[in-house]
């Protein structure tokens, strides 16, 4: 869509350079940064090795999903795709007490499901806006005491009542399918992972001012360091209607420029570089136990060798405003069913399921991808 095509108040991000060029095919590596990383720890041998393998499996904070939920989960689809629940947190403890007050508790700024088809050769993203009213499930509090179910609560209250283990039971709860890993970032992990790679190139065709979200970009190319990657995922002010959905859209495009950012810079060739950002990465990610050491996530950068940036679908969930509050969505149940069904089915997700959503109508056409293209739906 040209400038003067778009609609007023749209802001377009590519990965600076440029909306539409030739590409070669490109390995999406996003999904798999910090195996890939590890992965350098093969290029320096001996005890060196050794001394870095243990630093960096001590680096990796994990939770036990497995143990918390027990047996009465969807099961596994069994054909060796794979369902990944990959959240942000909006925690303002600690480091990241400069992005609030902390109220004592965190909750789920971003959520995405990423589905691995069969062969992981192919993905399909799907957002979940944090304002979602959805039924959540009886969860476990961090005290041990049992949190009632809700008939309907906001998607992203889910964390802050039982953590990562509710979180994982409300998504599994939604959709009928079983989250095979648990991947999440924080605020201050998600800025120094930016930072370790040099920052991310974008391009924006208008301005973006957010205090709220400390965002201040000129229309224009830039190379976004980690504070204003941040601002850029986190600004719902600065772009559309101000709401969680247009907010969506900007982060589906960083996640293409993030991915051809990490295959263009050649870790493979750079041990220091590489180490640099495993020592990062590592740092900055709470998995499920499973993945909880470099082991495990070289195995799982191994599994999707094969994914193509271009072969990676990205929808948002979707939804309507709510009749009983316009300033929440719901999942529109038809529609969302149809998602769900698609990637239980490990098939792609139909155009029908999205058409319509308020997510694809405020959306549709705004925001341009890092590989120059619209990220769907649009």
């Amino acid at each position: 869509m040209s400038d003067h095509q778009r609609p007023a108040g749209a802001t377009a991000v590519t990965d600076g350079k440029g909306s539409r060029r030739h590409q070669r095919s490109r390995r999406s590596r996003a999904l798999r940064l910090v195996a890939w990383a590890a992965a350098g720890l093969v290029l320096l041998g001996g005890a060196g090795a050794g001394y870095l393998y243990f630093r960096l499996n001590g680096n990796i904070n994990s939770v036990d999903i497995n143990s918390a939920l027990g047996s009465d989960r969807p099961a596994a689809l069994g054909n060796g795709a794979m369902d990944i629940l990959v959240l942000g947190s909006d925690s303002r403890s600690g480091a990241n007490a400069e992005y609030g007050r902390d109220g004592g508790s965190a909750r789920s700024d971003t959520a995405m499901i990423v589905h691995l088809a069969k062969g992981h050769k192919t993905a399909s993203v799907v957002s979940i806006p944090r304002d979602t009213l959805v039924p959540r499930p009886e969860c476990t509090k961090p005290d041990g005491s049992l949190e009632p179910a809700a008939q309907s609560a906001m998607f992203n209250s889910a964390y802050e009542v039982g953590g990562p283990a509710c979180a994982v039971k409300t998504v599994e709860a939604l959709t009928g399918l079983r989250m095979d890993h648990y991947i999440e970032v924080d605020f201050t992990g998600f800025k120094h992972l930016i930072d370790a790679l040099g920052g991310v190139p974008l391009t924006t065709t208008e301005a973006i001012h957010d205090p709220k979200s400390h965002l201040d970009l000129d229309a224009g190319t830039h190379t976004l360091d980690g504070e204003q990657a941040l601002g850029l995922v986190r600004t719902r002010h600065g772009v559309a209607d101000g709401s969680d959905l247009g907010r969506i859209q900007l982060q589906q495009a960083f996640m293409k420029a993030l991915m051809n950012r990490v295959s263009g810079l050649g870790l493979l060739t750079s041990p220091t570089k590489l180490i640099s950002v495993a020592d990062t990465a590592t740092k900055a990610v709470t998995t499920d136990s499973d993945l909880a050491s470099v082991g495990d996530l070289m195995g799982f950068a191994e599994s999707v060798r094969g994914l193509d940036s271009n072969r990676v679908h990205m929808v948002t969930l979707p939804v309507q405003y709510a009749v009983s509050d316009p300033n929440r969505v719901e999942p529109i149940q038809a529609q969302a069913a149809m998602v769900w069904a698609a990637l239980k089915a490990d098939r792609p997700i139909p155009a029908a399921a999205t058409k319509g959503s308020a997510a694809d109508d405020l959306n549709a056409g705004k925001v341009v991808g890092g590989d120059g293209s619209t990220p769907r739906p649009s």
